[in-house]
């Protein structure tokens, strides 16, 4: 027998509200972040891409870890967060 996961669900209010959390805790420090919700496979869940203009993406992560790091324990939140850098950063010499 072959078991399928469940496919979580970006509807649900718990993790509309854990992104909306996330979301702002970023921007509270990056004013100019941007954001970008997709579905993900490995691990299943929700990641949340956030796109800040730093020259080190683990400032950001130093900013929401802790909270993510309970949302994902402590309340069984699938909610994934990648910091990435625009593209005319990475390019620029």
């Amino acid at each position: 027998m072959v078991m399928k996961a469940k496919r979580i669900d970006s509807e649900d209010p718990r993790i509309q509200s854990a992104v909306a959390e996330l979301q702002a805790l970023i921007q509270r420090h990056y004013p100019g972040a941007t954001f970008e919700e997709t579905h993900g496979e490995d691990p299943e869940g929700i990641y949340v891409m956030a796109t800040v203009d730093v020259e080190d993406t683990d400032d950001v992560v130093d900013v929401y870890i802790d909270r993510l790091l309970e949302m994902q324990i402590d309340e069984n939140l699938a909610v994934y967060v990648a910091p990435i850098r625009p593209l005319e950063r990475i390019l620029a010499p």
